[in-house]
């Protein structure tokens, strides 16, 4: 039980900004370390759904609410998804070799294209959640644990593109068949709770995600010669935008 407590404490400390106890990270509390970060976007979920109803009893226009909703994620995560969204977003246009782009997400530096994607991504985010209605912010809370049942399930069996990084030190120290079956679990009840609060647009979120899921695959196998921590954020941050956005829009 201590070994399950402790990989929970892991996956808090590294995914979010959530204070935790501290703990080694060692291969022992890593091995299940994964297994509980769809935990955390549940966290994220909870926090956007009492967030919004705490908005509407305080009666803040629905302009102010969104804006709030859309900075939620980014203060618990510490932003560190939203990084390799912009990482990625400056690899992927510069057209350059597998090698070269891998060199580009460890820039430090951030390139026109990597704020282009943090405006656009934003600005959709908050007319996504200016939309989203009081019917539907219960299947939101699920968005994040979908997101992240597929990202810690890719973490552990697709192919990575360089040996070294947390992403690889991640992955190396996980139970890779135990983990990978805790991440399909997680994911079905996700997706089954998503649909249950939902209904169709629930069912549009869950299909167009699966089908985003195959084709991020695709894209970093070809693009960067497999995944990396700064894809799995950048795979991470549109699947939610993607699932948001379907639940926000069909009725």
């Amino acid at each position: 039980m201590k070994r399950w407590i402790d990989s929970c404490i892991v996956a808090f400390s590294m995914y979010s900004r959530i204070p935790m106890p501290k703990r080694d990270w060692n291969d022992e509390n890593m091995r299940y370390c994964m297994c509980f970060f769809p935990l955390v976007g549940l966290a994220v979920g909870l926090l956007e759904l009492i967030c919004y109803h705490l908005c509407a009893a305080l009666g803040l226009v629905p302009a102010l609410r969104a804006a709030i909703l859309v900075l939620i994620p980014v203060l618990v995560t510490g932003g560190i998804h939203v990084d390799g969204l912009l990482d990625t977003a400056d690899a992927l246009s510069s057209h350059a070799s597998s090698e070269q782009k891998l060199e580009i997400m460890k820039d430090h530096h951030s390139g026109a294209f990597a704020v282009l994607t943090c405006v656009l991504y934003f600005l959709m985010a908050y007319g996504v959640f200016w939309q989203l209605s009081a019917r539907k912010i219960g299947a939101a809370v699920f968005v994040y644990v979908i997101s992240r049942s597929l990202s810690g399930y890719a973490a552990v069996v697709f192919e990575k593109a360089k040996g070294s990084g947390l992403l690889r030190t991640f992955s190396d120290a996980a139970a890779n068949y135990a983990v990978s079956r805790v991440m399909i679990v997680e994911l079905c009840v996700g997706v089954l709770f998503m649909v249950i609060f939902s209904g169709p647009s629930g069912v549009v979120a869950a299909a167009l995600e699966l089908l985003f899921f195959w084709r991020y695959k695709k894209l970093s196998e070809k693009e960067f010669g497999g995944i990396t921590g700064d894809t799995e954020g950048f795979f991470l941050q549109i699947s939610e935008l993607l699932m948001l956005f379907c639940l926000a829009v069909i009725r």
